[in-house]
């Protein structure tokens, strides 16, 4: 079987009407389907409006519901977009409506030309409603690509570096506060230097930036913390297959002491770091770079960042940008497209829908 030539819309929310998941769709089901690194879970209760005979759910309901629910799990696995090639569904009991049904999906054969899944619906005391294997067409559109930022995103670092830095700097009669570095939290080293101390010849700057960055893998060494919820994003993202890239200002030295701590090597796929870029954050080069070496458009990929310069740069290569507050409140992250307080509270689902 061949995937029938269908023109995909990308990067114009055109799933806000689909009838499963969409938010404008004024009869739709607006389900709200969330992966769990092993299967897409969603919840539905059925109301007045869903029945077939009455007070029974009908039955083309509770095929959408599962229909949706695997081709999620298809979507999950790095695929583009799906098309649904053929479905079998077994109903086993009836279901009442404004009762609360679960279903649940996962893969499990992938070739190039198709997708096999299967998927259940239950109520929530167990009992067995649906069941469906569906295969699909898997679409070769642009890959959905994630980037990462290092410090402030992936890994709680900002005290070892302000206290790096003060030190650094101390040692040179300069008082460096709180409150400048947090503004500049995010920039490359030598444009820190710049900012605080004006121009210097260039051994200066880098004997200050590498005085600097011992200090700072002298403090972080077996102090690395990863942020909640960084972790198992990570883990699901790798299992689908998606193109990831740390993009950080951070010099090599520190992205290798703070990959070796957590075990970050696993999951990227390409590193910039701010020694392979001409511009420090706010450009937006990191990531146009990243993305380029990642074979993936910038509509296509998603930042995540915890800084203005750091929103800034994604923003400005055209990419989503999901910021976190762990070094910022959420008033200075405003320019980007969704501020969470924790990256618990980011599903791969919404990331999917996202671009």
């Amino acid at each position: 079987m061949e995937l029938p030539q269908i023109a995909m819309a990308t990067g114009d929310r055109s799933l806000e009407y689909c009838f499963g998941c969409g938010e404008n769709n004024p009869i739709g089901l607006k389900l709200r389907p969330v992966y769990d690194g092993e299967k897409v879970v969603a919840r539905f209760t059925p109301r007045k409006q869903h029945q077939g005979w009455y007070n029974v759910t009908h039955g083309g309901i509770l095929y959408s519901i599962l229909d949706e629910t695997t081709a999620y799990a298809v979507l999950c696995s790095g695929v583009s977009f799906v098309v649904t090639a053929k479905s079998s569904i077994r109903f086993k009991h009836a279901s009442p409506t404004d009762a609360t049904l679960v279903a649940s999906a996962w893969v499990t054969k992938a070739s190039s030309r198709l997708v096999e899944t299967q998927g259940r619906l239950e109520m929530e005391d167990g009992t067995v409603v649906a069941e469906i294997e569906a295969t699909f067409f898997p679409g070769k559109g642009l890959p959905r690509a994630f980037l990462w930022d290092m410090d402030g995103v992936i890994v709680d670092s900002a005290g070892p570096h302000y206290q790096s830095w003060r030190e650094t700097l101390s040692a040179r009669g300069v008082t460096f506060t709180e409150r400048q570095f947090s503004s500049y939290f995010g920039m490359r080293n030598d444009h820190i230097i710049g900012e605080v101390l004006g121009s210097l010849p260039e051994p200066e700057v880098k004997a200050i930036s590498e005085e600097k960055g011992r200090r700072y893998r002298e403090l972080i060494r077996g102090n690395a913390r990863a942020f909640p919820g960084v972790m198992q994003l990570l883990r699901v993202m790798k299992k689908g297959n998606y193109p990831l890239a740390l993009g950080t200002s951070a010099p090599p030295e520190n992205v290798e002491a703070v990959s070796a701590q957590l075990g970050l090597s696993g999951y990227f796929d390409i590193v910039v770091s701010g020694e392979d870029v001409k511009e420090s954050k706010p450009d937006p080069e990191i990531f146009l770079r990243a993305a380029e070496k990642l074979g993936a458009e910038p509509r296509q990929c998603v930042v995540f960042e915890d800084s203005p310069h750091g929103v800034a740069a994604a923003k400005g290569a055209g990419m989503k940008c999901v910021a976190v507050t762990n070094s910022h409140p959420a008033e200075a992250l405003r320019a980007a497209d969704r501020v969470v307080s924790s990256l618990e509270q980011v599903d791969l689902i919404e990331l999917i829908r996202f671009i």
